[in-house]
């Protein structure tokens, strides 16, 4: 299996982890997980399927015992019963062929196949075109954590995702890419029995050890994009990076939307008419520090006048009088010839990622049940770790059902820009974790709007893209809506959201690699902390972001005077209120107003959070760090670092930095491990929130002159610099108070 790392996964199990029954198999996958199959035929599936890659787990301690006609597999977390030739079938609720009890809270809790699961925590979906408000919270699918203590993944061939269409397996390859292939019996039973209890953490965790780790995205990708459905000349793209230049607004991605090609929703060719020089164009973007992306919306193939039609229509085989190639990418020899002539063309005049924007069909009209949205994210992802090993894989594109996490990021559709739109998108993106599609972006101000640009609104939306995955702003194509930024009478605010964004680039970078290790991605439900408190599961519009920083945005208007009121959950534990620079107890609601300016969100207290200092876009590494040390208690953080676009990390090619904080020390401790261009020597600004005057301040034992520190009485903000010093030394910032 080559779904990413043949050394990493394997779809076979281990024979020690399988306990055959006649038709029904069961292979012990962690003392919580155990793959239940059942097949008429006895076939049972070994290939690895669109949700799950690798089986080859270490074999946890299991007892398994055949007695009075009952199989009883045993292990530290689950008692699974099955009767001996009983038939498999989850079509009727039944306990009276199989069972599987665990301890929740102390109460037996048991499952049984078609058992409903109406406490299930919910994942995501495939968009979010139309939404206005919560109208497309009844299309969230079934995610991999419940209140019940237990979910299942559905692998049956039969199964239906939320698109329609069904899962497949991997077989044999196409240049190199695993492709699709029928399974062994279209009618047997595949199930994944998740019984974690409310470890929710430990539930992901384990998750990516079957289907796969979220892969990192590339450095850049966490910057700000500008995006906007419009027939951009090429002087109008330059016009909007020297405007980006001249008011001095970081970014890093320009997206081309489709009106880069000729023809309607589907174009292969440059529209030269507006782009008459696209090799030009894309390489004066790079020199501007910038990433681009074309959107494609491949559906209705290659017509006759576009490039490259007639070598396509001869390397397919086709007659000389076909006015179209159609789009068939289950099929091997198109893949190879449509990539091979067409998107290397636009890939070697320097187009970065591509941006898939299936539109037209949900499942292939060449083999029923495949979906196109999950099988376009995985030839594209899979063609870029192929062919362009310069880089990490990156694609922008819409969820395709269980497995779509390996192909980082997502693009959530066409929205309404309303406040009911924005009040609903925290909760829906950090649902999506809970089947570890931590990277969506949405459009930042909405998609469709029926009314004049509002920018209160917009101000709100950038507000809570700071804290969101994928950080961009988009609408449609109707010219009367505006999303650059500097075009608002309130423009200095938003710019500060950008500003804010690059600013906590350091602590968000960890947080990617924290979701590569563990499927705990950046964004977080409450609940994955405090899952027995309720309160976690009905603030709905704050979440974790990262770590150590809780976020509850402003989603409402504001009232006459400017203000807008705010109840925020703030989980047990103390918590640095950074509107209000204080820390404050938690197990309470707290209920502030707050003006456009502020957005309220809370450190966790004892927190380290490294900051960027100001910098136009992520193409250098700065040499200097900024790191607030949060009162309130102990703490510490490990910064993570690596070369930004490569898939080194996979390999070791990373370092992390342990900077501690206990009674008034700060330690930034030796440097662990190496990359190429990793910084030999940086300096630091320490920033200690909310503290009284100092006595004295020290660095590595030389205490300083009051001039070499600064501290600010009206906002209690001491600040200590230092000077460049070795990454592989021991650094010790000492504070002594009055």
């Amino acid at each position: 299996m080559n779904a990413m790392s043949a050394q990493e996964y394997h779809p076979m199990a281990h024979p020690d982890a399988v306990v055959r029954a006649g038709n029904a198999r069961f292979t012990v996958l962690t003392p919580e997980m155990i793959r239940i199959q059942y097949s008429d035929r006895a076939l049972f599936e070994d290939r690895a399927t669109f949700a799950i890659v690798n089986r080859r787990l270490p074999v946890p301690a299991f007892t398994s015992e055949q007695k009075d006609g009952w199989l009883t597999i045993t292990t530290d977390a689950l008692t699974l019963k099955y009767k001996i030739g009983g038939v498999i079938d989850g079509r009727h609720p039944s306990a009276e062929v199989l069972t599987v009890s665990l301890t929740l809270n102390n109460r037996r809790v048991m499952w049984y196949p078609g058992k409903d699961d109406a406490m299930n925590l919910k994942g995501t979906t495939r968009t979010l075109d139309g939404q206005i408000g919560d109208n497309k919270r009844q299309e969230l699918e079934n995610g991999l954590l419940s209140r019940a203590g237990w979910a299942v993944i559905d692998e049956s061939p039969r199964a239906r995702r939320g698109d329609g269409s069904t899962t497949f397996v991997f077989d044999r390859q196409v240049d190199g890419i695993d492709w699709v292939a029928e399974p062994v019996d279209k009618d047997a039973i595949d199930w994944y029995f998740m019984g974690y209890g409310h470890q929710y953490k430990k539930a992901l965790g384990d998750y990516i050890k079957v289907a796969g780790r979220q892969p990192m995205p590339p450095l850049f990708v966490l910057g700000y994009w500008y995006s906007k459905y419009q027939r951009y000349t090429s002087d109008e793209f330059m016009e909007i990076v020297n405007d980006v230049k001249h008011f001095q607004i970081p970014m890093d991605v320009m997206i081309f939307d489709m009106d880069w090609h000729t023809q309607g929703w589907t174009g292969w060719t440059w529209d030269r008419t507006a782009i008459p020089d696209p090799e030009g164009l894309i390489d004066w973007m790079h020199k501007q520090g910038l990433h681009v992306s074309l959107n494609l919306h491949p559906a209705d193939g290659v017509d006759d006048d576009e490039d490259y039609f007639h070598d396509l229509r001869l390397d397919m085989g086709m007659e000389s009088d076909t006015k179209v190639v159609p789009w068939n990418l289950s099929d091997g020899r198109f893949y190879h010839h449509m990539f091979n002539r067409i998107i290397r063309a636009r890939e070697r005049q320097g187009v970065d990622f591509w941006w898939l924007d299936w539109q037209q069909n949900l499942t292939s009209k060449y083999v029923p049940g495949l979906g196109e949205t999950f099988w376009c994210n995985h030839v594209f992802y899979n063609d870029m770790r192929l062919n362009r090993t310069d880089r990490r894989p990156l694609i922008f594109h819409r969820w395709g059902g269980l497995g779509s996490h390996r192909y980082p990021i997502g693009f959530s559709g066409d929205s309404f820009s309303t406040y009911g739109t924005l009040g609903w998108q925290p909760y829906f993106t950090a649902t999506a974790s809970n089947v570890c599609f931590g990277y969506w972006g949405h459009d930042l101000g909405g998609h469709q709007q029926t009314g004049p640009n509002d920018g209160q609104l917009y101000l709100r939306w950038m507000q809570y893209g700071v804290f969101t995955p994928v950080f961009r702003t988009h609408a449609t194509n109707w010219e009367g809506i505006e999303r650059r930024i500097w075009k608002y009478d309130n423009f200095p605010q938003l710019l500060e959201t950008v500003k804010l964004r690059y600013a906590l680039m350091p602590y968000i970078y960890t947080a990617a690699r924290q979701a590569y290790d563990t499927g705990v991605s950046i964004c977080r439900p409450l609940y994955y902390e405090w899952p027995e408190d309720n309160q976690a599961y009905l603030f709905e519009d704050e979440y974790m972001f990262g770590d150590d920083i809780l976020v509850a945005p402003v989603v409402t208007k504001a009232g006459a005077d400017g203000m807008t009121a705010r109840r925020t959950w703030l989980p047990e534990g103390r918590w640095f209120d950074v509107c209000r620079n204080r820390v404050v107890n938690g197990n309470r609601i707290l209920t502030d107003r707050y003006t456009m300016d502020e957005i309220p969100y809370f450190y966790r207290a004892g927190s380290v959070i490294v900051n960027y200092p100001p910098m136009m876009n992520l193409n250098t590494r700065p040499d200097r760090l900024i790191i607030k040390v949060v009162p309130g208690a102990d703490g510490e953080t490990s910064l993570y670092e690596d070369e930004g676009d490569t898939e080194g990390y996979k390999q070791g090619a990373y370092t992390t930095t342990r900077i501690t904080h206990q009674a008034g020390t700060l330690t930034i401790h030796p440097r662990e491990g190496r990359f190429n261009g990793m910084p030999e020597s940086r300096a630091y600004t320490v920033e200690f929130l909310s503290v009284g005057h100092p006595r004295s301040v020290s660095i590595n034992g030389r205490e300083l002159a009051a001039a070499d520190w600064r501290y600010e009485p009206e906002s209690q903000l001491l600040t200590v610099n230092v000077s460049r010093v070795s990454c592989q030394q021991e650094t010790i910032i000492e504070v002594k108070s009055k």
